[in-house]
């Protein structure tokens, strides 16, 4: 089934529409959700929360590209999940690191009035993704929207794992730099 049929089924609340989304996107929404929880009864459960979710959402919202969409609900109730079974305790695992890593680039204050300031970063780290080179960037998104380990990157791309933390370390330079010359204090 095509996404548009699957996303027409949800805003005739038609039952369907969770079996068709799980049959297209459940190992894609479970890759993304085991690579941030590392647990398979959790990662299990955030997608069907995930189902949920877009359930919940979809109408008022139409998503123009569903696996996006999902992939983000995915992601955003995995890191919620990770973070309360985290909450007290300090390290370990990979999202923890990943986390770590982009603290100096991106601050993750969540004061309400910061909220304009807030998606002016994000179309601004954006605008900086899209100058990337195109492995740059695939790279880039593995690691900080997938969490990929950086191992299953260097497999991916055919590189070594020094290499591909190198490459990591310099985009996150690099986009620290650009951030800062648009005037956000970091």
């Amino acid at each position: 089934m095509q996404d548009n049929e699957i996303i027409a089924l949800y805003w005739a609340r038609d039952q369907r529409a969770i079996p068709e989304t799980s049959e297209r996107y459940g190992g894609y929404c479970a890759a993304i959700a085991r690579n941030i929880l590392y647990d398979a009864e959790d990662t299990e459960e955030c997608v069907n929360d995930t189902w949920l979710s877009a359930w919940n959402a979809m109408p008022p919202h139409r998503p123009s590209i569903l696996s996006t969409f999902l992939g983000r609900l995915t992601r955003n109730l995995a890191i919620n999940r990770w973070q309360k079974r985290a909450a007290g305790k300090r390290g370990g695992g990979e999202t923890a690191l990943i986390l770590d890593e982009l603290e100096n680039c991106v601050s993750g204050a969540e004061d309400t009035e910061d909220a304009v300031i807030r998606q002016e970063l994000l179309a601004a780290v954006n605008e900086f993704l899209r100058h990337l080179p195109e492995r740059k960037r695939q790279i880039f998104l593995c690691r900080y929207w997938y969490s990929d380990s950086v191992a299953d990157i260097a497999a991916r791309f055919g590189m070594k794992e020094n290499a591909v933390s190198k490459t990591l370390s310099r985009v996150r330079k690099d986009l620290r730099s650009d951030l800062t010359k648009r005037g956000y204090s970091l």
